[in-house]
């Protein structure tokens, strides 16, 4: 039952704050179970005797991983939203960037290797699941460390697996997209491989992007704790039209077309 506000206007923030409340007391349970019981049956699942066995045509492996990705969605009070189908094999999936839990809604869908900034490894949690989800890491603002990037997305296409970037380089606070860097897409240009752009989009008509989004000088712990007490709502991954080579010519193309396609879905 809703509660009036008062003629101070004090009810409607006690009552968010009941609400918060509420939700920490469900949800902190259900994140310790998450990491002191699922994740130590998914690592005792990753073996090398595993390796080898596939569920359908995914790997095992990949299969637990995305599994255990669903979970902690649902923990954060996520509910997903795939809209699309993935490509398989080797493709890069190009997506906005809003928050560290875009790695974790695009996990849940399709098994990929993230470049992500090298301060990820440092974060609890998410640090370990990028490392054992094959995540790259980046240390930005190095050409060296962008051209072993490069190098080694590069390695992994011609390999047949999936990479994931972020072209915008970086989360913007929830708001306009930002444009994207085209660099990176020389990997997927020179193995060969479509690229597929991906919109994540969080509340319905991507109404709590700003809501999921870093606040201004917010910490990745901050952020982790005001997710885990915010009402539950939609997550939704759009995997939309790819990029075939050939389609276009030249990254910085690929690039545009790649932005553009994530822009429409954003806005429809």
């Amino acid at each position: 039952m809703n509660v009036p506000p008062s003629p101070t206007g004090t009810a409607a923030p006690i009552g968010a704050a009941a609400g918060r409340s509420l939700r920490y007391l469900v949800r902190v349970p259900m994140l310790l179970w998450h990491l002191l019981v699922h994740l130590p049956l998914v690592l005792l699942l990753i073996t090398p005797p595993t390796a080898r066995l596939r569920v359908g045509d995914e790997p095992f492996d990949h299969r637990l991983i995305r599994a255990w990705s669903a979970g902690l969605m649902r923990v954060f009070g996520f509910r997903m939203r795939r809209v699309g189908t993935p490509l398989p094999g080797a493709a890069m999936f190009v997506a906005n960037h809003v928050s560290w839990i875009d790695i974790v809604a695009l996990h849940s869908q399709r098994m990929m290797g993230f470049v992500a900034k090298r301060e990820i490894q440092d974060w609890p949690v998410v640090g370990w699941m990028a490392q054992r989800g094959e995540t790259i890491f980046h240390h930005r603002g190095s050409t060296e460390s962008l051209g072993g990037v490069l190098h080694e997305m590069l390695a992994r296409l011609r390999g047949g697996r999936a990479v994931g970037v972020f072209p915008e380089g970086g989360a913007r606070g929830g708001g306009d997209l930002g444009p994207f860097h085209a660099r990176i897409f020389l990997a997927a240009v020179e193995a060969g491989v479509p690229v597929q752009p991906v919109a994540l989009r969080y509340g319905e008509r991507g109404a709590a992007q700003r809501t999921v989004a870093f606040a201004k000088r917010e910490s990745f712990f901050g952020n982790f704790l005001r997710l885990l007490g915010e009402p539950a709502r939609i997550a939704e991954v759009h995997f939309l039209a790819p990029i075939a080579p050939g389609d276009t010519e030249g990254r910085r193309r690929i690039a545009d077309l790649a932005r553009a396609r994530i822009v429409e879905a954003l806005a429809s």
